[in-house]
This record gives structure tokens, C-alpha cells and sequence, in this order.
């Protein structure tokens, strides 16, 4: 063997490829027909309906035993069989098969060209985020998720990495945050938690003209209902804990990288970091994304009963959800979207009255986070913007009395009777 072939053979396989895939060409020829690469997969369902897709997504038949459930390769690390030729796998950081598996599945869903699981959503959004070097400047929607906004503003702003947060309803307003060190633009829509919506067609755009990296978190919507590669945003981030997982019982983070080129990067980053999902959670959070589809049909109709029902009670200060006729963006959020989502925002006029409301609910969960099986009545400024200073978060339309309501598969004339009782002073 030659020293150059010598090199080559031991380079693992993670080195070779940004993304090794769960089952190689030659495995897949003995295999029965349904047992795919993840690009033959791709291929053989582009022209199946999304719901398809989510049953039928390469991996849903184990193709040693012909299992119907991906297995859950409980290993850190695996054997050499022959060092010259080292296995596709080597070690869990870098690879493994059930994590393989759902990031294959969600980059079918997303249309992209590599997916990466984390341990959650915000490791998710980290990493991304690690694109970016010191003396970069970023473009973020002034009202997103709390998390990130405590990212960048104590984490990666001691890293020399500025933020701009701008109203991303106003494209003229993005255009005039543009520095000479601007390097990307970090959308979120529909924003949470008031729903304003984002043109992503039109930014990036606008973005391209000026070689800007664009990232969306796309974890209201999914897939299901919005695709931002389709608008051609480079990065899609989701909270996989949320809807894609869908019942309150793994932490999550999903990326997906529109070029094979950004899919090297993200690579890199994910087993740089190490911050990668373990086969447990992979696992659950594939099963759980089977079912996306039927769930989120389901709270979807019962959220806009909810937002129709909110909207004309004389004692609701403001009601935000895309599907109601005035909805500020709503024209836009139909183009780039199939659906409207399963949140709804209110505001009941204080801090006094929502504490109030939230101590008198019997059905909803009064938690941290959203997407679930069960409802789950949220309150931003304790909870998911409680890292936003007070006056930065007025400043931004997210009040004292706001409350987040995330519909889940309840009867929604039991969670409306139930909030009735609640809102009676």
C-alpha cells in the first residue's frame, strides 16, 4: 500500500464525508427495494406528499432485521474490524447510526443538504452561530426567541460578535442596519412571542446581493408548514424539543444546512463541539416526528377557534396569530407558509390579571415551552424572555400582561370554557 492510500484509509469516516449516511450504496443493493441511501430515499419520495414523507424517509425499516423501527445503537464507540479499512462509524460524537438516521430524516423534511441533531435547540442555534467570527456583525429580529437574545448579548458579544436587533417587518430597516462587517442575518417567523412575520423571500434577497449567511428558526412552523430552504435561506434551526418531538419528553435541536458546502461546516462545528444528541433521544424525537402531521392539523384548527374566540372579548387588550384577518404580515406569512401554526399570543392588560389567570387554569400546563401533546399556557417575561431586560422587552411589544398559549390535542371548547373561568376577575 502506498503512503498516500495508506493516509487515506485512515481517515475515519466522518473526515471522509462532512456527512456519512446511515446505509452505503453497497449495503443498499442487497437490500429490498425500500431500503435506501438517504439520497436515493430523497429521490425515490420527492413527488410524495409531505404527510408521506414522514412515515417513508429511508431509515423506517431496519435493513438487518427489517425492524419498523430504527434500532437504538446504545454504543460510544465501535470496533475496527480492519485498520486499513476503518468502519463508517467510530466514535458517538462523531457519528452514529440513530442519530444518523433522524438527521437524515430531518433534512429530507426540510429539503436540505445535510441535517444535525444536538442536545437542544439552543446548542442547536450555538453552534450555527459559530460560523461567525470575532470583529462579525449580525442582523437579528428584535423580538427572538429569549434564549438567543442571551446568546448574543452575553456570550458571543465577549467574543467581539455585534448584534443589530431591527423590526424585520420593515425590510427598509434591515437595509439600514447593514455595516461593512455585516456577515449574516438571523430571522425568526413567526417571531415569538408576538407572531410578527418576516418576509423571508424578501430578505434574503436582499442578503444575497450583499453574500450574507441567512438563518431562520423555523421551529413554530416546521417543515410541516414552512420551508424556508424553498425561499432560499441557508440554515434552518428548530427547537426539535417543541413540535417536531411533540410531547414534552426530549430536549432537542435540528439543523439543516441548504448547501453541501455549509453542511461541511456544520459538520465540523457539531463534532467539534461535541453538543450532539444521544441515541435515546434521537430515537424518541423520530418517533415523535411521525405524528407531526396529524398533530399539527389538529392544534392548528383549534388554535384559530381559540384566536377567533380571544379577538372578540372585550377584555383582551391585543390577540396576535397569523390566521386572524389583521394580523399585521398575514398576507405574507400565506405566501411562505401553508399554515398558520398552533400558538396564539394575548395580552390581558397586566402582570396582576395574567398571574392571576395563570394560578386559575385547570387544563393547560403553566410551563416553560411549547409544541406539546398536552396545551401549555406560557408567561414570556418569567419564562421564555425573562433574559430580556424590562424595558427592552416593552420596547419590543412583549408586556407585562402577555401570555403565550400553545393549543395542543385537548378539546378546544374544554380549553376555552376553561380559560373563561380563568378570566373572570
Amino acid at each position: 500500500m502506498s503512503n498516500e492510500n495508506r493516509e487515506e484509509s485512515l481517515k475515519t469516516g466522518t473526515e471522509k464525508t462532512a456527512q456519512p449516511q446511515g446505509r452505503t450504496p453497497e449495503q443498499a443493493e442487497h437490500a429490498p427495494s425500500q431500503l435506501q441511501t438517504p439520497e436515493e430515499a430523497a429521490e425515490a419520495l420527492k413527488d410524495c406528499h409531505f404527510d408521506t414523507k414522514l412515515i417513508h424517509f429511508g431509515a423506517e425499516i431496519d435493513p438487518t432485521t427489517g425492524a419498523s423501527s430504527v434500532p437504538i445503537y446504545q454504543a460510544s464507540t465501535f470496533h475496527h474490524f480492519d485498520i486499513y479499512d476503518p468502519p463508517q462509524y467510530d466514535y458517538s460524537r462523531s457519528g452514529s447510526p440513530t442519530r444518523q438516521a433522524l438527521e437524515d430524516y430531518i433534512s429530507l423534511l426540510e429539503g436540505g443538504a445535510g441535517g444535525y441533531a444536538f442536545a437542544s435547540g439552543m446548542a442547536a442555534i450555538s453552534a450555527a452561530l459559530m460560523i461567525f467570527s470575532a470583529g462579525d456583525h449580525l442582523i437579528v429580529t428584535e423580538d427572538v426567541y429569549g434564549g438567543t437574545y442571551r446568546l448574543l448579548t452575553t456570550i458571543l458579544s465577549r467574543m467581539n460578535i455585534e448584534t443589530t436587533f431591527v423590526d424585520m417587518t420593515d425590510l427598509e430597516q434591515v437595509k439600514a442596519a447593514l455595516r461593512p462587517n455585516t456577515k449574516g442575518v438571523f430571522m425568526e417567523t413567526p417571531s415569538n412571542p408576538t407572531l410578527k412575520i418576516t418576509d423571508l423571500g424578501a430578505v434574503t434577497a436582499w442578503a444575497k446581493e450583499h453574500d450574507l449567511l441567512t438563518l431562520v428558526d423555523n421551529t413554530f412552523m416546521t417543515p410541516y408548514y414552512q420551508r424556508p430552504i424553498e425561499q432560499g435561506v441557508d440554515i434552518i434551526l428548530h427547537s426539535a424539543t417543541k413540535f417536531l418531538g411533540g410531547h414534552s419528553d426530549v430536549l432537542a435541536g435540528l439543523a439543516v444546512a441548504r448547501t453541501p458546502e455549509l453542511a461541511v461546516q456544520l459538520k465540523k462545528l457539531q463534532n467539534g463541539l461535541g453538543t450532539v444528541l444521544g441515541p435515546q433521544d434521537s430515537w424518541l424525537l423520530i418517533r415523535g416526528m411521525k405524528t407531526l402531521g396529524a398533530r399539527m392539523e389538529r392544534s392548528e384548527a383549534s388554535a384559530r377557534k381559540l384566536a377567533k374566540w380571544l379577538s372578540e372579548r372585550d377584555d383582551i387588550a391585543s390577540v396576535y396569530y397569523p390566521g386572524l384577518s389583521d394580523h399585521p404580515g398575514r398576507e405574507i406569512h400565506e405566501k411562505q407558509s401553508a399554515g398558520y401554526g398552533a400558538v396564539v399570543s394575548f395580552d390581558v392588560g397586566s402582570e396582576e390579571r395574567a398571574k392571576r389567570l395563570l394560578n386559575k387554569v385547570k387544563l393547560p400546563l403553566v410551563a416553560v415551552s411549547l409544541g406539546a401533546v398536552e396545551s401549555i399556557l406560557s408567561y414570556p417575561p418569567m419564562m421564555s424572555h425573562a433574559a430580556m431586560p424590562r424595558e427592552v422587552r416593552l420596547e419590543r411589544g412583549i408586556g407585562d400582561g402577555l401570555l403565550r398559549f400553545s393549543v395542543g390535542l385537548e378539546n378546544i371548547d374544554d380549553l376555552i370554557a376553561d380559560l373563561e373561568q380563568a378570566l373572570i376577575d
